[in-house]
């Protein structure tokens, strides 16, 4: 466990419980989570008078900040984190069990959460992110950065596994294709929705299902998982 006396920068740290983390040094508005496990930097020390620290997560090079009470929950790692390249194959294998982990979350009662990566209540990328996660695969966390890192392909070129992207200037919400033309996802209460559930992919659907499909901007394959820049791969 650490300490606000033992805190070190460009350490790396393992969390011991799930985190809130937020995206301003005041911690009002949260950003992310960080669940059991995983690996964060501090990037450097606070001053006195701080409240927070600012961090790095380790698996997909997020920034955020922590509070200062929350410095206890974190303990040195064992090791510094290795990203592990997986082929596209490999990914290709492990969809059903991706797929499998959102319908599971479906099925616990959950509600939108901006910032949520950690179960039961997500938001739209944190879901995605956390079901690829469980089977091995990183993601980069925000929507727009996963449409970045993803391989666009042709709506008619979508199967199983695929995201989907809505958004007009930028992807601002995702989903994961079921096949058959529905995808799963979690939305928020302003498009009627609160919670994770499966929607058409068409025109023709309800008019929550309409109103994200006039948003539709593109759809991507996973064909990597993601590695930091600044680390080695095992």
């Amino acid at each position: 466990m650490a300490s606000f006396e033992q805190l070190q920068a460009s350490v790396e740290y393992q969390c011991r419980n799930n985190l809130n983390l937020y995206d301003s040094p005041s911690c009002d508005r949260l950003a992310t989570q960080a669940a059991v496990g995983r690996h964060l930097r501090i990037l450097s020390l606070p001053e006195n008078s701080a409240t927070s620290v600012q961090v790095c997560l380790c698996e997909d090079d997020y920034l955020a900040w922590l509070p200062l009470a929350d410095i206890r929950e974190l303990e040195l790692a064992a090791s510094p984190y290795h990203a592990i390249a997986l082929s596209e194959a490999e990914i290709k294998n492990r969809i059903p069990d991706v797929i499998a982990f959102t319908q599971k979350a479906m099925q616990v009662p959950n509600y939108y959460l901006w910032g949520g990566t950690v179960e039961p209540n997500y938001d739209c990328s944190g879901l995605m992110q956390a079901a690829f996660a469980d089977s091995g695969i990183w993601l980069p966390r925000d929507a727009y950065q996963q449409e970045a890192f993803t391989q666009l392909i042709a709506m008619q070129e979508l199967l199983p596994g695929d995201l989907i992207f809505f958004g007009v200037q930028k992807a601002t919400h995702v989903g994961l294709y079921l096949g058959n033309g529905c995808y799963i996802h979690s939305s928020g209460q302003e498009m009627g929705r609160n919670r994770i559930a499966i929607d058409c992919l068409s025109e023709q659907g309800d008019k929550i299902s309409q109103s994200y499909y006039q948003q539709l901007r593109c759809c991507g394959r996973v064909v990597r998982s993601y590695e930091p820049p600044s680390r080695s791969v095992v």
